[in-house]
């Protein structure tokens, strides 16, 4: 396990421990194998706890409890995930918006009793999850599961449509010769509703199958505003889209014809 820019008090440790020979007892499998999980955490007891649980589970633990340590980290591209709390460094919010200018690196946000408006800013910043603290343990390596699984069942296809392609292996949108900068969020929203052309998706429906969620504060306003900025960017009239449709009373299509 290295430590990267730790206060004083914490002891530095030299090496990683790789997970890809897991702890006897530790029930890890193949999608902890090799995992590297980045711990941006600010306070350091709570950094700790998480970083032996992470390691008792299987997972390669880097630590960073500054935005410049974990900026530094990600943009090395060391982690295969980043949990992030850093409310007492400069805000997770402006750690989180400065890792999705040059990453796509999976981010789970841990939120001291954040207000649903709050969440859903993290989320719409390009949050893969939110969780509430305090939890548990387990819960937290649950919803880090599921995030590593989400990103390991990506198909690795490029779909041209007609002037719009989508590659999932460089997780690129190309709009007839230019480049369409988008977010994690909203190049999995749009990759998703573009390989099901004429299936109409209800709003619940993607907020489970493309957020992963079902919570109750993660409403399906999530979904509109994503679905609203996709448009902006690939629609000539996001008015009258030619590409995402929307049914009314249910939800929204990749409309067949344009496909």
């Amino acid at each position: 396990m290295t430590s990267l820019d730790l206060h004083s008090r914490a002891p530095v440790h030299t090496g990683l421990r790789d997970s890809a020979t897991p702890i006897p007892g530790s029930g890890a499998g193949p999608l902890t194998a090799r995992r590297t999980i980045l711990v941006a955490e600010s306070d350091y007891a709570s950094r700790s706890a998480l970083r032996r649980f992470l390691e008792q589970s299987g997972y390669r633990v880097l630590e960073a409890d500054t935005m410049a340590s974990s900026l530094r980290a990600v943009f090395r591209q060391e982690a295969d995930l980043v949990v992030l709390d850093l409310d007492r460094d400069g805000g997770t919010a402006d750690v989180l918006t400065k890792i999705r200018r040059r990453s796509t690196v999976p981010v789970m946000v841990c939120s001291a009793h954040a207000a649903e408006a709050d969440r859903v800013r993290l989320l719409n910043l390009g949050a893969d999850d939110v969780i509430d603290k305090p939890y548990s343990m387990p819960e937290l390596e649950a919803r880090l599961r599921a995030v590593l699984r989400r990103g390991s069942a990506a198909p690795t296809t490029t779909l041209d449509l007609g002037g719009l392609v989508i590659d999932h292996g460089t997780r690129t949108v190309t709009l007839g010769t230019d480049e369409v900068p988008m977010t994690r969020k909203e190049f999995d929203l749009l990759a998703f509703l573009a390989t099901s052309p004429g299936r109409v998706f209800s709003r619940e429906e993607l907020l489970e199958r493309v957020w992963g969620s079902t919570s109750r504060w993660q409403g399906c306003s999530t979904v509109t505003e994503h679905v609203r900025r996709v448009r902006l960017k690939i629609e000539t009239d996001p008015e009258n889209p030619r590409w995402i449709m929307t049914v009314r009373g249910i939800g929204y299509r990749f409309s067949s014809a344009a496909a």
